[in-house]
């Protein structure tokens, strides 16, 4: 059963022309089956009207504020607009995709920073689609870190992929893998863990996270013989990090940190770039995995998955990391409060 949180999710809309308004309209029509948290969708409900003939669903929506969303969203989708149209189709991405995406994910921000929301849940962005209107950011993630600034402090952003089988974490996230090996420091380690021991504590309710750390190379380092960044850089983050009291282990092996009973050892696996933490979580929890942003001062969790333009519009997209990112939220936003 879900934990209601205080106050609605902020749902954005996503790619106006991916699958996110066909999982919103889905994940919306089992709110009484799963005992779903009161979320909305800051977007167009022109769209959404669309998109719910286009997929042959009867569903009433309610155009609405946020303060209104809670109490409309047993009987409809609640809707409140951002102030820009999108007309996309699904799966062909158009002018209006970029303002409408971009806008949704503001206006969710602004709305947990003034208390109408209790948390931010985002549907998936074509990154491709916004970086050709001039979008800057490697992805959601370094997006949602700029919008928490503030008075001139941009907070670390952390990516967490978590499910109940598994949750992992990548020190380097949206950068070429000869960019993540310049990136990587002991440093980085350090701060990265830190933020994801403090969040497991505070948001996931474990009293002692217990922290498998990847190394580099293949083998960790083989002693050396494989690479020296497991001794240079690892093995002195993880002496800090044992001495703040954080229970981390490792340097580990990387190929042999994901199997079923090497992940009952540990409540997070933190490795140096992205593929090496994501491949094993797509591998074992690709339908219920979410993607979780630590180190932010609000709640934001995601579908682990893209905006699927080969499947927009035709009823087969599943909505189950959707559902899954919305129970997260809610739960975290209940822990918090």
């Amino acid at each position: 059963m879900a934990t209601t949180p205080a106050k609605p999710l902020a749902l954005t809309l996503g790619e106006p022309a991916g699958i996110g308004p066909d999982i919103t309209i889905a994940a919306w029509l089992r709110r009484r089956e799963l005992n779903l948290p009161a979320f909305y969708l800051l977007g167009d409900e022109a769209l959404l009207a669309q998109r719910a003939k286009t997929l042959g669903t009867d569903i009433k929506i309610a155009s609405v504020s946020a303060s209104e969303a809670e109490a409309a969203f047993a009987d409809a989708l609640p809707v409140v607009a951002t102030g820009e149209r999108a007309t996309a189709l699904p799966g062909k991405p158009d002018g209006s995709s970029a303002p409408a995406a971009l806008a949704s994910i503001r206006q969710a921000v602004a709305d947990v920073h003034t208390g109408h929301a209790g948390a931010v849940v985002t549907n998936p962005i074509a990154k491709s689609v916004l970086y050709r209107a001039g979008f800057r950011h490697p992805g959601h993630t370094e997006f949602l870190a700029e919008l928490a600034e503030r008075d001139g402090h941009v907070p670390q952003p952390v990516m967490m992929l978590w499910s109940p089988r598994l949750a992992v974490v990548p020190v380097t996230i949206h950068v070429s893998l000869r960019e993540a090996l310049s990136q990587l420091t002991s440093e980085l380690i350090v701060s990265t863990v830190r933020i994801v021991a403090t969040e497991l504590k505070s948001r996931f309710g474990i009293p002692r996270p217990r922290i498998a750390i990847s190394g580099l190379n293949p083998h960790a380092g083989e002693d050396g013989s494989l690479g020296h960044e497991e001794q240079t850089i690892i093995a002195p983050a993880l002496k800090t990090l044992r001495n703040d009291g954080i229970d981390a282990k490792g340097p580990l092996p990387a190929d042999t940190m994901f199997h079923e009973a090497a992940r009952n050892t540990y409540d997070c696996a933190v490795c140096m770039y992205h593929d090496q933490a994501l491949i094993p979580i797509k591998t074992v929890a690709f339908d219920d995995a979410v993607n979780v942003t630590l180190g932010l001062p609000f709640i934001r969790t995601s579908p682990d998955h893209g905006t699927a333009f080969d499947i927009a519009g035709t009823g087969k997209a599943n909505p189950a990391s959707l559902i899954a990112a919305l129970r997260l939220a809610s739960r975290m936003a209940a822990a918090k409060s």
